[in-house]
């Protein structure tokens, strides 16, 4: 990715549409460019125009007019690239957006790779590692809570307080480096009390940072949600329910649901994303079954598992069996008695299963008439609420955790260097490397150019 040459894509998206967005960016855009303009009025050069100004033109090849559009001069520094950009706004021909980008092509500017403007704004220093890397979890957010830590992390939450953290230890490691080169007079210019102190905060602000993954990744990712139960218990009822909308084929004939059926739901702008499953029975063909083999395999991939069982003819003893082998697998697992509408003398979920699985949440619902089915959102809402620190930046990037991870293990790795009295220069080689550490996430240090090719290889082509 790194070159000096020119590039050009389209910026918007794939098909026909109102109009087309085409990007050129690198050191010849505007010249380049202006080879193929002409102004609709007068003479007007694009080598001539001052930086963020639109000119209404032709494209031109050669002597053909392929397009009236929009020409967006933006100079560098002062771009989202850092180089000099040119926007073209045509219509959004499939066929004109293809024209103009081979008159570009032939007009010696290449093609962008995915992700190429983006790297080129973190290769000029117009924004850092996590910034660059929020571009594309802004793009890629599709709940107001994803969308809100995405701008968080784009505007540098994240990485204005890891910056603050690395400036402390660089601060302290630059008092270690003086006392190796008064090693013979054995004079100590860095307080070690006071060192101790500050990796104690460190500690705790990673630890923070560490355990906000779970709640951010959620966040991004959606939550995965299955919904598990005996044949006719109402899994397919309340997947409709809870979407409000006859999503899934309910019918009184058992083994219905032969596969899986996939659906997302937003509860306060945080994506659930509801899995309704076969039954869980002997199966009564081949293809029943591997529709239940699909349900154990969903439960696997679950944060939270919704047990729906139908209080009228559920044992006591089948319902405890299922709740503990569904805890046994760590899931948050809810417990919901369905058909309460349904009239029945019988103690809807007893007493002594709410007492042995207090760990589990217990709700009593009708999924047909759709009672207590805003109750159930509303506690699903809170489970997530629960994973989260009250912390105000928060991770959801999974390179971000790992780094995070290793340099509280090498802060750990310092301070038992410390407790031993480990020589000056021994440590300081460990604290260098924890400032590495911290310095990759926000690209402050050299980061391997296979992790940059992975970060903006998901980017879309155009960003």
């Amino acid at each position: 990715m790194i070159s000096n040459d020119t590039i050009c894509a389209l910026a918007t998206a794939n098909g026909m549409g109102a109009i087309a967005v085409i990007r050129i960016s690198g050191p010849q855009a505007i010249e380049k460019v202006n080879a193929l303009f002409r102004s609709k009025f007068g003479s007007k050069q694009l080598t001539e125009v001052d930086s963020h100004t639109v000119h209404l033109g032709y494209v031109l090849d050669a002597d053909t007019y392929i397009d009236e559009a929009l020409f967006t001069v933006f100079k560098g520094p002062h771009s989202y690239t850092g180089e000099d950009v040119v926007e073209i706004s045509t219509h959004g021909s499939v066929y004109i957006q293809q024209k103009v980008l081979e008159v570009l092509n032939k007009n010696g500017i290449r093609n962008a790779n995915p992700g190429e403007y983006t790297f080129r704004a973190f290769w000029n220093g117009k924004m850092d590692l996590t910034q660059a890397e929020a571009v594309a979890d802004l793009i890629a957010s599709d709940s107001k809570a994803s969308h809100e830590i995405a701008m968080k992390q784009m505007r540098g939450g994240f990485s204005t307080q890891i910056k603050e953290l690395r400036e402390q230890m660089v601060n302290f490691a630059a008092l270690i480096e003086l006392e190796l080169d008064f090693s013979e007079e054995d004079v100590e210019f860095a307080n070690r009390e006071q060192f101790n102190e500050l990796l104690n905060d460190l500690q705790n602000i990673l630890k923070k940072l560490a355990d906000s993954f779970a709640y951010g990744n959620v966040i991004k990712n959606g939550v995965p949600v299955a919904i598990v139960g005996a044949p006719n218990a109402g899994k397919s009822t309340l997947l409709n329910a809870l979407l409000n909308e006859e999503r899934a084929i309910v019918s009184d004939v058992e083994g219905t649901t032969r596969d899986t059926i996939e659906e997302t739901l937003y509860i306060n702008g945080i994506g659930f994303r509801f899995i309704d499953t076969a039954g869980i029975r002997e199966a009564g063909d081949k293809i029943e079954q591997i529709g239940i083999e699909k349900t154990f395999e969903k439960i696997d991939k679950a944060s939270i598992v919704l047990y729906l069982y139908d209080c009228n003819i559920m044992a006591d003893n089948q319902i405890a069996n299922q709740l503990e082998a569904l805890v046994s697998k760590g899931k948050i697992v809810f417990n919901i008695a369905n058909k309460i509408d349904v009239d029945n003398t019988r103690e809807v979920i007893p007493q002594a299963i709410k007492d042995e699985f207090k760990d589990v949440i217990h709700l009593e619902i009708s999924a047909k008439e759709k009672h207590n089915i805003d109750l159930l959102k509303e506690q699903l809402f809170a489970q997530v609420q629960l994973l989260n620190n009250a912390n105000d930046t928060i991770v959801s990037n999974s390179r971000h955790l790992d780094v995070l991870q290793k340099t509280l293990a090498q802060i750990q790795k310092i301070r038992q260097g410390m407790q031993q009295g480990l020589p000056g220069d021994l440590l300081a080689m460990d604290i260098r490397e924890a400032l590495e550490y911290l310095g990759t996430i926000t690209g402050e240090i050299d980061v391997d150019q296979d992790i940059l090719g992975t970060i903006f290889g998901k980017f879309c082509i155009g960003k």
